[in-house]
């Protein structure tokens, strides 16, 4: 009970704390209207699922090129100057899908995204460690849960803005009365209208997003933010590495981390395909995520508030083992039911993200925290890898008896797997 007397945020850093959980909501934003455009660029620019799976793979590799140079930047700067640097990139990314759009390159696109996410990877390298500063360290992991709980908010604007505005706008998904798309069997003339006028749909939001950011970069330029910068590291950088490296409860929280985001992703991604292959339109479809993100915004409220009366490594190997019983649901079960367990499987994955974040960072020195949360930056590679992967089986069309889609879900229950093991290593064993 000790805890409870404790203050979450402290008053003296109330602004400053709402300024930059801001920031949450906009890369949730930027995560999860990316997210569907997996299934938007395959049929737009006629490429398998495994080709348009590159979109995670330059937006969530961005992550890894960029996360330890943010943190050797941080590290001699401040937080505030790498949170201004990320969202100048971020809004470079952004606003550079103007042109993508009118040279109608994938290729221009998936820079675009790999830039973008160079600014993400600075705001998450920055943010995190700050927030988890801003008050007693006995509260740190609880204080970021509620951070991060604005980032499914920001999520779901973005989930909400790629179903209304992108996806059934989309020329290119339209399709007959016998359910079939109309755009495979469209002359080449035609089909270069509607993939003009359908880039030019993916574009908009991404470039009115690009404009959001600038102002949000003024605000953050302009305000008095607390003294938590890095000082100067009595060691070098290397030394640093070499201490996380023997951390054990720290190492396998970056491993444990990379298959956290590469479940989420795959989950949250490939959910239209699995609708599809229900003979959901991607419209539709998209509307289960949006009720996905919704159960995993409530439950980071609910598992914010269990935090004060559970150990959060106790919860974090329980939410894993939920997770594994809803994903191997959605391989076994063909159908709308698995459909339901598929966006059931997001309430159990509310706590994740931040719970290993807090946990494997808890009880480094302050020296060690920004290279140690640019590793964990680093992990979200794993959404990156992995969806290709997922993609690959996608296109196999049937396994045995299964739809490939189905068994593609194998790969977010080991995932999941491997989340329940650190839990109950933390638990039990660091």
């Amino acid at each position: 009970m000790k805890n409870l007397k404790v203050p979450v945020i402290p008053k003296e850093v109330l602004f400053p704390f709402i300024l930059i959980t801001s920031l949450f909501a906009l890369w949730g934003f930027a995560n999860d209207i990316t997210n569907p455009m997996v299934a938007a660029f395959e049929t737009v620019m006629e490429i398998s699922t495994a080709k348009a799976a590159l979109v995670q793979f330059a937006f969530y590799g961005g992550y890894a090129t960029m996360a330890i140079p943010a943190a050797l930047f941080i590290r001699k700067y401040s937080y505030k100057k790498g949170i201004i640097l990320g969202l100048a990139l971020y809004a470079t990314g952004a606003l550079l899908f103007y042109p993508a759009a009118k040279y109608e390159v994938f290729g221009f696109f998936l820079g675009s995204f790999y830039i973008l996410t160079f600014g993400l990877a600075f705001l998450e390298t920055a943010a995190n460690p700050y927030i988890l500063s801003m008050g007693d360290e006995r509260t740190a992991t609880q204080r970021l849960n509620l951070a991060q709980a604005f980032n499914p908010i920001g999520a779901l604007c973005g989930m909400f803005v790629a179903s209304k505005f992108i996806l059934t706008a989309l020329a290119s998904d339209k399709r007959n009365a016998s359910g079939e798309l109309i755009f495979p069997s469209l002359s080449d003339a035609q089909k270069a209208v509607v993939r003009t006028h359908d880039l030019a749909t993916i574009r908009d939001p991404y470039v009115m997003l690009g404009g959001v950011v600038l102002v949000m970069l003024l605000v953050i330029l302009i305000s008095k933010m607390p003294k938590r910068e890095q000082t100067q590291a009595q060691g070098s950088a290397m030394d640093s590495f070499k201490r996380l490296i023997k951390n054990g409860k720290y190492r396998e929280g970056v491993l444990t981390q990379l298959f956290y985001v590469a479940a989420q992703i795959m989950c949250w991604t490939f959910i239209i395909q699995y609708a599809g292959n229900l003979g959901l339109a991607k419209g539709t479809a998209q509307n289960y995520n949006i009720v996905a993100m919704g159960l995993f915004l409530l439950s980071r409220f609910i598992t914010t508030y269990l935090m004060k009366f559970m150990n959060a490594r106790k919860l974090l190997m329980l939410f894993a083992l939920g997770a594994m019983f809803t994903t191997a649901g959605v391989i076994l079960v063909e159908g709308m039911l698995g459909l339901y367990l598929l966006v059931a499987t997001s309430f159990f994955m509310s706590l994740m993200f931040p719970t290993i974040y807090g946990i494997a960072l808890n009880g480094l020195s302050e020296e060690d925290t920004s290279l140690g949360a640019a590793g964990l930056v680093m992990a979200i590679v794993g959404g990156a890898l992995m969806p290709l992967l997922q993609g690959s089986i996608i296109d196999l069309d049937r396994i045995g008896n299964y739809a490939a889609v189905n068994v593609s879900f194998i790969l977010p229950f080991i995932c999941f797997c491997i989340i329940a093991v650190y839990g109950y290593r933390t638990f039990k064993i660091h």
